[in-house]
């Protein structure tokens, strides 16, 4: 009789390796595997579980037995009774040993299998990560910011040629300030050599000029009369 049920459900803990990470398309594979044996595993504990209600039963019974025997005072069979119930008692010790070490790998695989896939996660962070890198290398990124600024100087290159005013002279422009300071030169020449112009005398407010000659002097001599005559002429030009 077998105590231990089905010895080749127990050691199923080969499936651990299984859950090891993989860069290969068998990655999927690993992961419906320790799927499965962890299905299988708890199926094991379940068994043992079972197994181990129907010996706590035997060991009630045993126990029924041995009381039944000894008010018989049948003390052979009682203590064959006990010899029973402690054998079943030692194969459930076992029983719950086998279930924590079934449970010890159902933890482990479920552990190992949530660390897979938070490798993979990271793993897969890490080839994006990559890729972008590759895509904006250092290189690629200092060409790309010259050109970005020699864009920007023939943008501002541009600008100024627009706003340039359109002067069909200005290229002539030294040559036109030449002239005007010839001319300049030319006018103050002409001012020097020009005399000097006399200064206005202030005018001077004269009575009005007689209209009828200037009354003549009495006892005036031929002289006097003679002046007399000449003033008035130079007035009468005035």
């Amino acid at each position: 009789m077998n105590w231990f049920g089905r010895k080749k459900d127990v050691k199923q803990p080969s499936a651990v390796s299984s859950t090891t990470p993989s860069r290969s398309s068998a990655g999927g594979a690993a992961r419906t595997q320790t799927a499965n044996t962890v299905v299988s595993l708890r199926e094991n504990i379940i068994t043992q579980e079972k197994r181990e209600q129907h010996l706590e039963k035997k060991i009630e019974q045993m126990i029924a037995e041995a009381k039944a025997k000894m008010a018989k005072k049948d003390k052979k069979g009682a203590l064959y009774s006990l010899k029973r119930k402690k054998l079943y008692e030692s194969e459930i010790d076992k029983i719950q040993n086998i279930k924590m070490t079934l449970e010890t790998q159902v933890m482990n695989l479920e552990s190992a299998a949530q660390n897979a896939a938070t490798f993979q996660a990271m793993n897969a962070g890490k080839n994006a990560m990559t890729n972008i890198r590759a895509e904006t290398e250092i290189d690629k990124v200092d060409d790309l910011m010259d050109d970005i600024k020699q864009e920007m100087e023939m943008a501002e290159e541009i600008s100024e040629a627009l706003a340039q005013p359109i002067d069909p002279l200005l290229t002539d422009e030294d040559d036109l300030l030449a002239e005007l300071q010839m001319l300049e030169a030319e006018d103050v020449e002409e001012q020097l050599l020009e005399p000097a112009k006399k200064t206005p005398e202030p005018s001077i407010s004269l009575p009005d000029v007689p209209n009828s000659e200037l009354p003549s002097i009495p006892n005036a001599s031929k002289a006097e009369v003679e002046e007399l005559k000449q003033l008035e002429a130079e007035l009468a030009m005035l």
